[in-house]
């Protein structure tokens, strides 16, 4: 694998993502451009975008006030 594309990997922290997708290894070793789509795809894999910061976020808020409504 290129060495760019594994400085991107640890920059990234998407090594440990690589480990356990071991068949993105391949497609990586093959067309170092393929980082970006690599990067995309376990993002929506492993709900790492923004809106799912946003919506877990919402979802936990919605829980503890719950838990406060329930409590009174």
């Amino acid at each position: 694998m290129e060495r760019i594309v594994l400085e991107n990997l640890q920059k990234d922290k998407m090594m440990d993502y690589l480990k356990e997708n071991s068949y993105f290894i391949k497609d990586l070793n093959r067309n170092p451009n393929f980082y970006n789509e690599f990067k995309k795809i376990i993002k929506e894999k492993y709900n790492l975008r923004l809106s799912d910061k946003v919506s877990n976020f919402i979802d936990d808020m919605e829980v503890v006030s719950s838990i406060i409504s329930t409590l009174e």
